[in-house]
């Protein structure tokens, strides 16, 4: 038996550099999240078509079009079982038509038309065997999004490895607009220890890398929190002036990575966030 291969496909700037991922086995190909644009969608079908083999399913770590909008492409009228979490299905059906509204009207037919929702949904802990290929969904809940999860597979014995969809950017700024950063904190906590002894983390933008991409996503948010503790003063918006020296601060974090519209994107929400704490604690 061989060893399952991972092919990336990045899709280009316009679709946030998203991964999707083609795990190719003996005997078909299992996705793990798909891209956000029809040119991207269409390059990735391309890129299956190539392989030669059977989709045998796909899988949607977590509630961003990034990564459900090009089911629908490459499932089409095949009957091919699409998986998520319970909650992760759920969250992508509450705002599907909301993204399509939203985003429809900037990107104009490069938007997919329809979404295909998952269609069968996945306990915490489950498994999915496709072959060799072995599954096991892990759901996380709010996190970089309102409902996250992640994967770990393994196959023919070899060492694990898992997909993190956006749990943990690598080497470009995160998107932070869902405003659930405490959680997303709380979340990557947490995985430090149950992918410890993972040997490879495949992200939804960026490359593999090991556990310590999770410590470098922790340490990221805690300045990005900081800073907009500091310049928001306790409101719930930042002004201009201080959106501006966020990203200024942010890049210097990080130089040059790219994504560098989301750090201003995200600041209100974080914000809001940290003032509702506030609020919550002083019993106001």
């Amino acid at each position: 038996m061989t060893r399952p291969v991972v092919h990336t496909y990045r899709a280009a700037e316009s679709g946030l550099y998203v991964n999707s991922y083609l795990i190719e086995g003996e005997s078909g190909v299992v996705v793990v999240d798909t891209s956000l644009l029809v040119s991207d969608i269409e390059a990735l079908r391309a890129r299956l078509r190539a392989l030669k083999k059977p989709l045998l399913a796909i899988l949607v770590t977590h509630a961003h079009p990034d990564h459900f909008n090009g089911v629908h492409g490459l499932v089409q009228d095949k009957e091919v079982p699409v998986y998520a979490s319970a909650g992760v299905g759920r969250v992508i059906e509450e705002i599907a038509d909301a993204k399509r509204a939203q985003w429809s009207p900037v990107y104009g037919a490069e938007w997919p038309a329809e979404t295909y929702y998952p269609n069968s949904l996945l306990a915490d802990g489950a498994k999915v065997q496709f072959d060799e290929l072995s599954f096991t969904v892990h759901e996380v809940g709010p996190a970089e999004s309102h409902a996250d999860s992640y994967l770990v597979m393994t196959a023919n014995g070899s060492a694990a490895i898992a997909f993190t969809g956006d749990l943990a950017f690598h080497g470009t700024h995160p998107y932070t607009a869902d405003g659930h950063s405490s959680a997303w904190l709380a979340a990557l906590d947490a995985l430090g220890g149950e992918l410890a002894d993972t040997g490879t983390l495949y992200p939804g933008h960026g490359d593999p890398a090991g556990p310590g991409l999770l410590d470098d996503q922790r340490r990221y948010l805690l300045y990005y929190r900081e800073l907009i503790r500091r310049l928001s003063g306790g409101e719930a918006q930042l002004s201009e002036a201080a959106k501006s020296e966020l990203s200024t601060a942010l890049q210097a974090f990080l130089p040059d990575a790219p994504l560098t519209w989301m750090i201003e994107l995200g600041a209100d929400a974080v914000a809001a966030e940290l003032a509702a704490v506030r609020a919550a604690s002083s019993g106001s």
